[in-house]
């Protein structure tokens, strides 16, 4: 069951790997927030349609601060480094999230932080400096700041969504969520990129729906629904697993090369989070992983 657990959620980082692919090649240049913003809503305002279900008491609020966090300030930050930053910086900043997750987790959630957390989440940072930054990488303030600020943003939002376990369904809880962020959002990209393009290619809206359906809904889901079954910090060394994918398509589809010493940084992330997952001696599953309950596994079976 626990394996099983793993891959699903592994899927979500692998998808969002995809992001910087879809973002240079399909999508209009110099405009991050609307592509932000295309993303969360619509698929948000999907999930609620088909699940019928609004927040109640504390969750109107709840959703907001966790749409905010998860969604909305993450993807502004997130779609910001991935326009002023070569890929490998907004990677590698972004891979302190691991870290981030276990030292806030230890305050908020009670988790034990280990030797082994610590030092599988410094080579995860060391694999993927080791396969995706180069040398002759430039460094941007703004573009630094962002990756750096999502990264805490995200940490925050995950270890808040464990703390924080809905009753509801995952897949309304998940697109409270989006609505949450992509509204937050809308002010913002109008604020700072002014009114969308008045046209857009096929390749932009292949590109917007895919980000949308898939980078969003779906994987949102499964990564929510991780959250609810393993452990915070575990599931954040998946995570890891975004910039692999990321450096893989780049070669496979960019024809970008790759060098030896970047063939060795998938071993080590791959490595780390297989560190990462492995229970101390003499504790047992109970200790760091919370089952699904029966509704959750309902609504779960019906999404996969």
């Amino acid at each position: 069951m626990l394996n099983k657990q793993l891959l699903f959620t592994a899927l979500a980082p692998a998808i969002w790997g995809t992001t910087y692919l879809v973002t240079t090649e399909f999508l209009p240049p110099d405009r991050p927030l609307l592509a932000a913003v295309i993303r969360a809503l619509p698929a948000g305002l999907l999930l609620v349609a088909l699940t019928r279900r609004l927040p109640k008491g504390d969750w109107w609020w709840r959703s907001l601060v966790l749409g905010t966090l998860n969604i909305g300030a993450f993807l502004a930050l997130l779609f910001v480094a991935a326009y002023r930053l070569p890929g490998g910086v907004a990677a590698t900043l972004g891979a302190l999230q691991p870290l981030l997750v276990a030292g806030l987790s230890t305050g908020l959630l009670g988790e034990r932080l280990t030797r082994r957390t610590v030092l599988a989440g410094i080579a995860g940072v060391a694999g993927v400096s080791l396969l995706v930054l180069q040398s002759t990488a430039r460094l941007d303030a703004i573009g630094v700041a962002a990756a750096a600020g999502g990264a805490v943003v995200m940490a925050t939002g995950v270890v808040l969504s464990k703390r924080w376990t809905s009753p509801a369904p995952l897949l309304a809880t998940t697109g409270w969520q989006l609505v949450a962020g992509g509204l937050v959002l809308v002010p913002v990209a109008l604020a700072v990129e002014g009114a969308p393009p008045a046209s857009l290619s096929g390749a932009n809206l292949a590109g917007y729906a895919y980000l949308a359906l898939v980078g969003a809904a779906f994987a949102y889901a499964l990564w929510f629904r991780g959250i609810r079954a393993l452990s915070a910090t575990h599931v954040t060394f998946l995570g890891l697993l975004s910039p692999v994918v990321a450096t893989l398509l780049g070669w496979l589809v960019l024809g970008q090369r790759l060098t030896p010493w970047q063939l060795l940084g998938p071993a080590i992330v791959l490595a780390a989070v297989v560190v990462a997952q492995r229970r101390p001696l003499g504790r047992t599953g109970a200790d760091n992983y919370q089952p699904l309950t029966t509704a959750h596994r309902a609504t779960d079976a019906e999404m996969v």
